[in-house]
């Protein structure tokens, strides 16, 4: 479950964003444009990390993808990974960095995948403490089933390349597909994500994604697996 509240966070998301996109080398863009496309939520089973996807165009029709994790302390060893600090009116400091650095945002990532889950519930508290559930922007899911195995995620070393964020254990990598241009709107692509199609590893999942006005799902991460030998 995702509960969100009726408060201010400053510096904001889009904020945090304008400023780190520019670093990353996959990003041409112009932030002065940046528009928000939809976003998707996943629950961590302890309830200690946020975990977000936005999609954000900057200028024209690419669309960018990102995950996020928010915290209540800093990510041990996770300072290359960090956008910033930010004050939740509610929450106090939240502490977010890219998600793919984040061992808590992989497994859940992974999990998602390998047993064929959606997206989180996500509620609304109100400033006098009402709640109520919220509608998805965005339709979330795996390509596994519940009886798939999750690999460990954990201890990854972490890499871009070609617009794609790569973590690796030795037994699993997961892909995080950041730049959805028109071939990817179109569900091209996936083959450089999900071994499924290529044929590579002995398993292999995705995560598609589908928003009002995009109906064909978009593959955004992929998880392949080794067996141990």
């Amino acid at each position: 479950m995702a509960l969100m509240y009726e408060t201010t966070m400053s510096p904001s998301k889009f904020e945090l964003l304008a400023s780190w996109l520019p670093t990353r080398p996959w990003f041409r863009g112009d932030v002065s444009a940046l528009e928000k496309v939809t976003a998707y939520r996943l629950d961590d089973p302890e309830g200690e990390v946020g975990i977000e996807g936005h999609l954000v165009t900057a200028g024209d029709d690419t669309i960018y993808h990102v995950v996020l994790t928010y915290r209540g302390e800093p990510l041990a060893d996770g300072e290359e990974f960090l956008l910033g600090t930010s004050e939740h009116g509610v929450l106090g400091t939240r502490w977010i960095s890219d998600g793919a650095g984040d061992p808590v945002s992989r497994t859940v990532l992974a999990e998602a995948m390998a047993h064929g889950r959606s997206e989180a519930e996500q509620f609304y508290e109100n400033a006098a403490g009402e709640t109520s559930q919220l509608r998805p922007l965005s339709q979330l899911r795996g390509s596994g089933d519940p009886e798939s195995a999750v690999p460990e995620m954990w201890a990854a070393s972490v890499s871009e390349f070609g617009g794609v964020t790569i973590a690796e254990t030795g037994f699993a990598t997961l892909r995080i597909r950041h730049v959805l241009d028109a071939a990817a709107l179109a569900g091209g692509g996936a083959e450089a994500l999900a071994a499924a199609e290529s044929g590579a590893g002995p398993e292999a999942y995705a995560l598609r994604l589908t928003w009002a006005g995009q109906e064909l799902p978009v593959t955004i991460a992929a998880l392949t697996t080794v067996a141990p030998e």
